[in-house]
């Protein structure tokens, strides 16, 4: 594979504990075998999640120590506003703590009646619970390609556009709140969506007046992978495509723990500042905080106005795919099936293919993850039936389309040794495959359960 140009140097390190195979079975043991329950300590290359855990540069540690603390109005606030607004083109932004806050304050009034439906490319898991908890359905419709792991397409994240409109059709406009369109889309690979897919999306909520939300965690890398796959873009900047991709939303929520690359912070924005702006801003008054820092520091303010600006650099943008290009590339040396290609900040093992002796309903995935902590100390986490909570009529388990075990890199954080001790570590399991134990739940909560429920083997 060619080589990958990193366009920074490392001026501080971490020192990271490595703990033997006794002790991580130990230690995951205590932690009733669910990763989010082992203390980071024992956790050599950390790849649960890239959600607030990547490197901030020295420009945005300089801006933290320059940070407005002031309570309202602080000079921080508005050099966040200048550069989102110059970013995305929308009028009114709004700082949260993180993506789930944006998530918290927008559904409540998004959803107007319980029972309305809101259909996405595909729901993350908070967002997913959001639209739960405020007495919405959510839907996915995500394009055929996204579900076939082995197939290698530009843009598996689209919206099925014929399945939504049949959505549309079957349960009548004035019965969905919304469409939501997720950037990259997560669940299945961090697959990008495309520019075309879009603004066909946008033109048939038009067309039924249903407003047009962006999960836009992932913005800066969909932007590159539209600048790089799709025709007519190859010489339009990240930034530009960024604006016009937004032109065709109306709101966006985002956790800027992502490609903003902060360690905590997000954002909530609104095109044309109308009638749902008043009732969020109360929602995130008496949830969050002052509008001017809703839930954040000045200094975080101030990190996440330099990061937004970083994180559409297209020299980095070209080192964050390409480092998780070559994890691909180092896992297809083992013969170890992944959802293809590589999305923008994970590789995403089908570990339903991977080991096709455990049933969806003992988590392959899950069980993969445990098994990558202790063959080496690496935690990564379920996307699969395990990460799907109950439905919330029946109370049945649901099944995932898909079965995969996340590898999310953190930003700016691990090096390319650190990648090929991973690859090197999946094609130990790989030979052993079949002594692999799927999982049972012993005790979950009734939302979100993946972050605190307690399993153990299957015997």
């Amino acid at each position: 594979m060619k080589y990958i140009p990193e366009p920074f140097k490392i001026k501080m390190v971490e020192p990271i504990r490595i703990t033997t195979e006794q002790e991580r079975r130990e230690k995951i043991a205590q932690a009733h075998y669910n990763g989010f329950s082992l203390r980071a300590e024992d956790v050599y290359i950390d790849l649960q999640t890239d959600s607030g855990t990547g490197a901030m540069s020295d420009s945005q540690w300089a801006a933290m120590l320059r940070g407005d603390e002031s309570y309202s109005g602080g000079r921080s606030y508005y050099q966040l506003l200048d550069n989102a607004r110059d970013i995305f083109g929308y009028e009114w932004i709004q700082p949260v703590h993180q993506g789930r806050a944006a998530e918290k304050v927008l559904f409540p009034v998004l959803i107007e009646e319980r029972g309305q439906f809101v259909i996405s490319n595909t729901f993350f898991d908070t967002t997913r619970a959001h639209v739960a908890l405020a007495g919405g359905h959510p839907i996915d419709c995500v394009c055929p390609e996204g579900l076939d792991s082995g197939l290698d397409a530009p843009f598996k994240g689209d919206m099925d556009l014929e399945a939504l409109e049949r959505h549309i059709d079957e349960r009548g406009a004035e019965n969905i709140a919304g469409i939501v369109m997720t950037i990259t889309n997560n669940s299945v690979g961090g697959q990008p969506v495309s520019m075309a897919n879009m603004k066909a999306t946008a033109a048939i909520a038009k067309r039924h007046g249903l407003p047009v939300v962006i999960d836009a965690a992932r913005f800066a890398e969909n932007a590159f992978f539209i600048k790089e796959r799709e025709a007519g873009y190859a010489e339009v900047s990240t930034r530009d495509i960024t604006r016009e991709f937004f032109s065709y939303a109306d709101i966006f929520t985002m956790s800027a723990k992502k490609d903003a690359i902060t360690n905590m912070g997000g954002l909530l924005g609104v095109r044309e500042e109308g009638e749902h702006v008043p009732d969020v801003k109360s929602l995130v008054i008496s949830g969050e905080g002052y509008v001017t820092y809703g839930g954040l520091s000045g200094r975080d303010l101030a990190a996440l106005a330099v990061g937004l600006v970083e994180g559409l650099d297209e020299d980095y943008l070209r080192y964050r795919v390409g480092q998780v290009a070559y994890l691909a590339a180092r896992l297809d040396e083992y013969g170890i099936p992944y959802q293809r290609p590589a999305g923008g900040h994970a590789v995403f093992v089908d570990a339903g293919r991977l080991l096709p002796h455990i049933p969806w309903h003992q988590y392959p995935g899950h069980a993969l993850a445990v098994e990558l902590y202790v063959e080496a100390g690496i935690r990564s986490c379920d996307i699969g039936s395990f990460l799907m909570d109950r439905d919330p009529e029946t109370g049945e388990q649901q099944q995932a389309p898909l079965e995969f075990t996340r590898l999310a890199i953190p930003r700016r954080t691990y090096t390319q040794a650190h990648l090929d001790v991973i690859a090197e570590a999946l094609g130990h399991i790989q030979a052993r495959a079949d002594q692999v134990k799927g999982y049972e739940i012993i005790w979950e909560p009734k939302v979100l359960r993946h972050f605190t429920a307690k399993l153990r083997p299957v015997d």
